[in-house]
């Protein structure tokens, strides 16, 4: 298949195909999957620190209930 060069730019051509644009830089390429991988990691990470974050507030919530269970059980004890 014959590409045509995009003007302005060594690293672009364009697929007369379907008019999609190329970039033929493997190294820029390879940057940009780093890249990608890295910012999708970050987002696991932050979505695990959400997460965990959830599962905390539920289990100190939990624990305040039973505190005041407590709180409120030994009132009814001492009247």
């Amino acid at each position: 298949m014959d590409y045509i060069q995009v003007e302005g730019f060594s690293n672009l051509v364009r697929n007369p195909q379907n008019n999609s644009i190329i970039n033929t830089n493997m190294s820029e390429y390879n940057e940009y999957v780093k890249r990608k991988e890295s910012k999708n990691k970050e987002n696991q990470k932050i979505q695990n620190l959400e997460e965990d974050l959830a599962s905390m507030k539920g289990d100190i919530d939990e624990i305040k209930n039973l505190l005041r269970s407590l709180v409120n059980g030994s009132r009814q004890d001492n009247t």
